[in-house]
C-alpha cells in the first residue's frame, strides 16, 4: 500500500490505494471544464514558487469546496480511508452576495444591432440574450440577489427579464431580480448615468436599503455584454481569503487587444499596484508584465503578457458605500477613474481567469464569437447540464428540415427549412428559409414573430415579402437581424469588397466591424 496526496483545488485529501499499474484507478476527477483539467494534469503539487504563485493568484488557495476527486464504485475498504484538511477560515456565502448587472451605454460599438434594442439584450448563440449570461451565472452560482440597470433602448430587455427571470418560473426563495431604469431626480436634473460608477450611485438609496435589510456583505458587479462561464462564488471566495476591499476579475490579452482593456499590475501577493484604462503606445508598453505564473495554465505565456480587466469587480459593501458616497463622489467611472486611484488607497486584488471569455463589444467580436460556436470542438458551448443558461421559455416546436444540407451550423427551435444549404452559421429561432436558399458564414438571429403559411402566400401575392429569407437566395459573410424580410434572387455576398456604406433606408450596413441586414 501507498499514500498518496491529491490537491483538490486548496483542500488536501489524504488516502491510501493499492499501487496496481494495472488496475482501473480507484479515483478520478470530476472538473469543471476542459482548463481545470489541463491545470490539475500540469500542476505539480508542492511544486517550484512559480505554481505556488499560481495558485495564489489565480485561486487564492482554492476554491469553494467543490470536490474534484470522486471515488467510483471499483475502491475498496482501504481506498475509502480518507482524513481531509483545510486552512481556510472564513467560508463566502451566496445568501450575503448582491450582484449588480450594468445594462452599458448607447451600444455605439454595436450599432445598428443596438438601434432598437441596449447592448444586453442582443440576440446571441440562437436563443438567448447577452443578458442571459451573467443572470444564469449568478444562479449557478447560489447568488439570487440582482439587480439589473437600464438606461438606452431598454424596452425589449426589460421584457426579456420579465418573460424569463420574473415571469418565466424561476425560483428566487429569498432573493429577487430588480431593474433599475435611469431616471430623473429633482436635484439632478441631467438623469442620464454618466458611467459605471455613477449608475450605482444614483440607486444607492436603493441599494443601501436592500443591502442593510438582507445583510450583504459582498457586491459583485457585472457587465452585460460578455460570454464566458464563471463560478461567481469562488471569485467571492478568492475576495474573502485575501481579506480584500476590492476583486478584480482578470484574464491575460495578447497586445493587439490589451489597448481594448483597463490593464493591471501585480506584486508578488497578487496585489494590484497599478490600473491603467484602455493605454497606447508608451503607456501601453509600460503596462507589460511577466506572465510566466500562469504556464501551468496556458501554453504559451509570452503571447500574452498583459493582464486585463474583466469588468468584474467584488467589492465589500462598506467599501462601495465608502467609495461612492464620500472617498470619490465626484468620480463617475469605475474603470477610468476609481479603479486607478483606488488601488494606492485600498486593497485591491487580482483574480486570474483563464477559461473561455469574450468581451462583445464590437459587430466583429459579436459576429466571431457566435461563429465559434459552430467549430468542432467549440471553444464555449451553451449547454452543460450543471450549469445551464437560461432564457425565455418560448415553447416553440422543433425544428422542421426538408432536403437540406447543413454543415457545421447552431439551428434553434421553431425553424422551417426547405432544400436549403446551411455552412458555418447560427440561425435564430423561427427562421424561415426557402427553396435553394444558401448560408454560409452568416449570423441570422430568427424572429419573434410567426407569419403562417396564408399568410406568407398572401404577402407575396401583394408583391410584399414575408419574414425570414425567399427563395434562392445567397448570403454570405453576414448578420441578419431579427424579424429581417429578404426577397427571392437577393445575393448578399460584398463581392466588390466596399469597406464602408451605411445604408439604413435600404436596409443594410457594411463595414470594417462586420457586415449587417435588417431587412
Amino acid at each position: 500500500m501507498a499514500s498518496k496526496v491529491c490537491l483538490v483545488l486548496g483542500v488536501v485529501m489524504q488516502f491510501t490505494m493499492p499501487l496496481d499499474t494495472n488496475a482501473r484507478h480507484p479515483v478520478r476527477r470530476a472538473g469543471q471544464g476542459v482548463g481545470t483539467d489541463r491545470l490539475m494534469e500540469r500542476l505539480k503539487i508542492g511544486g517550484s514558487a512559480q505554481e505556488i504563485a499560481l495558485r495564489k493568484r489565480c485561486f487564492g488557495g482554492g476554491v469553494t469546496g467543490t470536490a474534484r476527486c470522486v471515488f467510483t464504485s471499483d475502491a475498496d475498504g482501504d481506498t475509502l480511508h480518507v482524513q481531509t484538511q483545510s486552512s481556510r477560515k472564513n467560508y463566502a456565502d451566496a445568501s450575503h452576495v448582491s450582484a449588480v448587472i450594468l445594462g452599458g451605454g448607447t451600444g455605439v460599438q454595436l450599432f445598428p444591432l443596438t438601434s432598437t434594442r441596449a447592448t444586453p439584450a442582443v440576440p446571441v448563440g440562437g436563443c438567448y440574450r447577452l443578458i442571459d449570461i451573467p443572470m444564469s451565472n449568478c444562479l449557478n452560482s447560489g447568488i439570487n440577489k440582482i439587480f439589473v440597470m437600464t438606461q438606452f433602448n431598454s424596452a425589449s430587455l426589460n421584457r426579456h427579464i420579465h418573460r424569463t427571470y420574473l415571469g418565466g418560473g424561476i425560483n428566487f426563495t429569498d432573493g429577487s431580480v430588480q431593474v433599475l431604469a435611469a431616471t430623473q431626480m429633482p436635484e439632478e436634473p441631467a438623469g442620464w448615468f454618466q458611467g459605471t460608477a455613477d449608475a450605482i450611485r444614483k440607486f444607492m438609496w436603493v441599494l443601501e436599503d436592500y443591502y442593510n435589510q438582507n445583510d450583504i456583505e459582498h457586491v459583485l458587479i457585472l457587465c452585460g455584454d460578455q460570454l464566458y462561464r464563471m463560478n461567481y462564488m469562488e471569485l467571492v471566495q478568492k475576495h474573502v481569503d485575501d481579506n480584500a476591499d476590492i476583486t478584480i476579475s482578470c484574464v491575460p490579452v495578447n497586445e493587439s487587444r490589451a489597448s481594448d482593456y483597463g490593464l493591471v499590475k501585480l506584486d508578488s501577493s497578487g496585489r494590484v499596484i497599478q490600473f491603467f484604462e484602455k493605454p497606447e503606445g508608451a503607456d501601453l508598453e509600460s503596462m507589460k508584465v511577466d506572465t510566466s505564473f500562469l504556464s501551468c495554465a496556458i501554453d504559451d505565456t509570452q503571447k500574452f503578457p498583459y493582464i486585463a480587466s474583466m469588468g468584474i469587480y467584488v467589492l465589500k459593501k462598506d467599501v462601495l458605500l465608502d467609495i461612492l458616497k464620500s472617498k470619490y463622489s465626484q468620480l463617475q467611472d469605475f474603470g477610468s477613474e476609481i479603479l486607478p486611484r483606488a488601488v494606492l488607497e485600498y486593497n485591491v486584488k487580482a483574480c486570474i481567469f483563464t477559461e473561455y471569455w469574450e468581451d462583445i463589444g464590437t459587430i466583429k467580436s459579436f459576429f466571431d464569437a457566435n461563429l465559434a460556436l459552430t467549430e468542432q470542438p467549440p471553444k464555449f458551448e451553451f449547454y452543460d447540464p450543471k450549469t445551464p443558461f437560461f432564457t425565455s421559455p418560448r415553447y416553440l416546436p422543433p425544428t422542421r428540415l426538408e432536403k437540406c444540407k447543413i454543415k457545421d451550423a447552431v439551428i434553434s427551435d421553431g425553424c422551417s427549412f426547405s432544400e436549403c444549404t446551411i455552412e458555418h452559421s447560427v440561425i435564430g429561432i423561427c427562421s424561415r428559409l426557402s427553396i435553394g436558399c444558401e448560408l454560409k458564414d452568416t449570423m441570422m438571429m430568427g424572429a419573434d414573430l410567426y407569419e403562417t403559411e396564408e399568410e406568407t402566400s398572401k404577402l407575396l401575392l401583394e408583391g410584399k415579402v414575408p419574414v425570414g429569407i425567399g427563395e434562392n437566395t445567397k448570403i454570405r459573410n453576414c448578420i441578419i437581424d431579427m424579424n429581417a424580410r429578404i426577397g427571392r434572387n437577393v445575393v448578399i455576398a460584398n463581392s466588390k469588397g466596399i469597406q464602408e456604406a451605411d445604408h439604413p433606408e435600404e436596409g443594410y450596413y457594411i463595414s470594417l466591424r462586420g457586415q449587417v441586414n435588417n431587412g
